[in-house]
């Protein structure tokens, strides 16, 4: 089916992937457990997503379609390379199915309110007594424990409750979350790299993770600030409190460009650039915070009497920290994108490839997210049911 076409796609099909023989069980719905397990299949783990039998995850139906079979982009996208079979854990039956392949696996991950595995007579109390090696992967909104274990996770939630949407913004708006699913992305990351410390460990265990302790992850310093100095960092809308200039500006042909000067050498270009390089008042960043209307003003009118390739050739030239702000058409054509691979088709649609490229033992991927029960037969012609149904 579809392979990667980035730069080791040629060795993708010859190479066992770096994670071959790894067996993961995927209980999770919706994204961040998903996405999780998407990264350990798109390097060559076993992923089997085992799914209720009325409809399956959720995500199946969630937002976009694909035009040509009505399927969902997202299913498409998260769930690829992984097999599926239904299972109805509050059936003795499937039960029994689903702890045979427990006995097989080397990972499970699930995403379920704290205490529903343990209700249903899978906590990691049983799964372990099965299967000592097993890493049980827990994704949750809160985390197992705490006040707010019990708490639903959404995305939306954690991005309200760390921080995030209070220093996004503009200065005189309301704060502000973001327009992707950014907590579950990036819980889906953290979870996988969670799994692979705990696979090095060589021991079975529980790994918690949860959004909120996630996206706190991701918020830098400012907790640091706030408990040594009562400080907050305010809504700046693209801007930094330390930084300055540092946003998006439009030029003149209304395309806008993204600038940062969070180096100081960077800084100093950008200012010379400015016309402003010689003025003392500039050459610091605490200067430059300190005359930060100033410095902004001028850095808009530099934008506006240019267009945006005009404004991006000399920024360049000054070896600036600049981009033209792209939308996913423009993401579409650029040259780059298409040289790296980074859109890829996987069985005829086009998503992101892999996250990362190895060059001795490339991920790869093989197909899109599958029909519900499309694996039910294979998985059992192969033996994946650890001790048999």
């Amino acid at each position: 089916m579809g392979r990667h076409g980035g730069v080791p796609a040629l060795e993708a099909d010859q190479v066992t992937p770096p994670l071959d023989g790894l067996r993961v069980i995927d209980l999770s719905t919706v994204l961040a457990g998903p996405n999780c397990a998407r990264y350990l299949a798109d390097f060559g783990a076993d992923v089997i997503k085992v799914e209720r039998p009325d409809g399956g995850d959720s995500l199946r139906g969630m937002a976009w379609r694909d035009p040509r079979d009505g399927g969902g982009l997202w299913w498409k996208l998260v769930n690829r390379n992984k097999r599926t079979i239904a299972l109805d854990l509050k059936n003795d039956g499937d039960r029994g199915t689903f702890l045979s392949l427990v006995d097989g696996a080397n990972v499970l991950v699930e995403n379920f309110r704290p205490g529903t595995l343990e209700r249903l007579g899978l906590g990691p109390d049983v799964l372990l007594a099965r299967n000592a090696g097993l890493v049980i992967v827990r994704i949750s909104g809160f985390g197992q424990t705490g006040p707010y274990a019990q708490r639903p996770g959404f995305a939306s939630i954690a991005e309200s409750m760390a921080g995030l949407a209070a220093v996004s913004g503009e200065p005189d708006g309301p704060p502000m979350l973001p327009p992707i699913a950014l907590t579950d992305e990036v819980t889906g990351l953290a979870a996988a790299f969670a799994t692979m410390v705990a696979l090095r460990s060589g021991t079975g265990q529980v790994v918690d993770v949860n959004l909120l302790q996630t996206l706190l992850q991701i918020m830098g310093p400012t907790p640091s600030l706030y408990r040594l100095s009562g400080e907050l960092q305010p809504r700046m809308g693209s801007g930094l409190p330390y930084s300055v200039p540092r946003g998006v500006y439009q030029c003149s042909d209304g395309r806008w460009v993204g600038i940062s000067t969070s180096s100081e050498s960077v800084a100093r270009r950008v200012m010379a650039m400015l016309g402003l390089g010689d003025d003392p008042r500039f050459q610091s960043f605490a200067g430059r915070v300190e005359h930060r209307d100033t410095v902004e003003s001028r850095m808009r009118e530099w934008c506006a009497a240019r267009t945006r390739d005009e404004a991006m050739a000399q920024l360049a030239a000054a070896d600036a920290a600049a981009g033209p702000v792209m939308d996913m058409a423009d993401v579409a054509e650029d040259p780059h994108v298409q040289a790296r691979g980074l859109i890829a088709e996987v069985g005829g649609t086009p998503m992101q490839g892999l996250i990362a490229e190895l060059s001795a033992t490339p991920g790869r991927l093989d197909w899109e997210g599958r029909p519900l029960d499309a694996d039910r037969d294979e998985i059992v012609a192969k033996g994946w049911l650890g001790s048999g149904e």
